[in-house]
């Protein structure tokens, strides 16, 4: 089984190195390139121009697919440890891998669908990747705590709930603030509402 193979515990340090690179990289070609200010700009900015588009679009898609792969080694891991356990119904644990892959596929809408180009499709995508994320990561926190003391700490436990928590309370102001803006373009002049 691939969860249970030595080394696969690199596949989520590579997720979050790999994501990482591509929010930086793209946030410095666009700021090289003066598409966008340096302080605290929009993260889909940073990718609608090209050529850091390209980039981000790129990057933000191998994200979606090593998110997949992570997903799926957590199920498999989470199945192999209730055969032992029966900590968690499977159906459960299958029910947060198909959130979470909800989740990689709103991230290759978010990748694919630059903001400007096709706005509305973009932001489905973030909303069904922010989404997806936030219920996912609520789920996995649950089934880390049914785990204890067996497979996890309470430790390790608090901090995915603390995480949880802080992505729900995160969540709630994007839907409300993204629903009261109708963002069509990056540049803005003085007097402009």
């Amino acid at each position: 089984m691939l969860c249970c193979m030595p080394g696969v515990a690199f596949v989520p340090a590579l997720l979050v190195t790999w994501s990482s690179a591509a929010f930086i990289i793209s946030y410095v070609i666009a700021v090289l390139e003066g598409h966008v200010e340096p302080l605290v700009p929009y993260i889909s900015d940073t990718g609608t121009k090209p050529p850091e588009s390209g980039v981000f679009g790129f990057m933000i898609n191998i994200s979606a697919l090593l998110g997949v792969i992570t997903m799926c080694i957590r199920y498999l891991l989470i199945e192999k440890q209730n055969e032992s356990s029966h900590f968690v119904k499977s159906s459960c644990n299958m029910f947060s891998l198909c959130i979470g892959l909800m989740g990689c596929f709103g991230m290759g809408i978010v990748a694919t669908f630059q903001e400007l180009a096709v706005p509305s499709v973009h932001d489905i995508g973030a909303l069904v990747a922010f989404g997806s994320g936030v219920v996912y990561i609520t789920l996995q926190s649950i089934i880390s705590y049914k785990s204890c003391p067996q497979w996890n700490t309470y430790f390790v436990c608090h901090i995915r709930m603390a995480i949880s928590v802080i992505s729900c309370i995160a969540f709630i102001p994007m839907i409300v603030f993204a629903s009261r803006i109708s963002m069509t373009k990056i540049d803005w002049t003085p007097g402009e509402k």
